[in-house]
């Protein structure tokens, strides 16, 4: 597969009054590329999703990272000790399903707006509570393919309270992928089983991954991360969205 040149920025993605912080990264090239949103852990739009948001601007993508925080901590960059986790879960206690949902569709029209982005589908990529996130964006009818890492709670709650987010799994239209390691802590295996046999009964185009790992797996600054699980994650998802968004 070709390495592209890339570009990146931190640009503002318009929301209503809100504007949101979100870094964009895209290949150099005299073409259209498909776009990926990615949606943070925790700990906001730090370096390990900046890292991954370039890597996709490398495979052909343009990437963008919202900073889905931006109501209640604006430039919110945390690393992974247990004190910072604890601020990150401060802020993710304070979203809503309906903000969230609204933040993503505003980064899709902003994505529409750029002279390098294919308007003919987009994909989603998550990890940790953007894993859940990502789940949600999923029912959206403009993302066509969804990457969800270990996004805990998906089968127990939604953010800002309600039903499961499980239960709108017949809303998702386009192909989900979902990660999980079967010794992650947050997230039991009845969980995922849960999850799976959701996608299952609304026909919906899936895959469920399983990897003896723990939460985190995929990045290499946690101490969880597997960099075999993780590799062959990566490899999945590069053929989802190369399947479903034509990069």
């Amino acid at each position: 597969m070709a390495s592209f040149e890339i570009r990146t920025a931190h640009v503002q993605v318009a929301n209503g009054d809100l504007r949101l912080d979100a870094y964009l990264a895209e290949p150099l090239g005299a073409t259209l590329f498909p776009a990926v949103i990615v949606i943070q852990e925790i700990f906001g739009v730090n370096i390990h999703i900046r890292d991954v948001t370039e890597r996709f601007a490398k495979a052909g993508y343009v990437a963008i990272a919202p900073a889905i925080f931006q109501r209640t901590a604006p430039g919110f960059e945390v690393g992974y000790s247990e004190a910072e986790l604890l601020v990150g879960r401060q802020h993710k206690e304070q979203t809503k399903a309906a903000e969230l949902l609204s933040d993503i569709h505003a980064t899709i029209a902003y994505l529409k707006t750029l002279s390098t982005v294919k308007g003919n589908g987009f994909g989603c990529i998550g990890f940790c509570f953007g894993g859940h996130v990502a789940y949600l964006a999923a029912t959206l009818s403009d993302i066509k393919a969804t990457a969800s890492f270990y996004g805990a709670g998906i089968a127990t709650l939604t953010p800002g309270g309600g039903l499961p987010t499980v239960m709108r799994t017949p809303e998702i239209q386009g192909t989900l992928y979902a990660f999980f390691g079967t010794q992650d802590p947050l997230i039991p295996n009845e969980q995922i089983d849960q999850i799976e046999a959701a996608l299952h009964q609304a026909q919906a185009a899936h895959r469920v991954f399983r990897y003896e790992a723990g939460h985190g797996f995929f990045c290499d600054l946690r101490a969880d991360y597997n960099p075999e699980a993780a590799a062959d994650a990566w490899e999945k998802v590069k053929q989802l969205f190369a399947e479903t968004l034509g990069g």
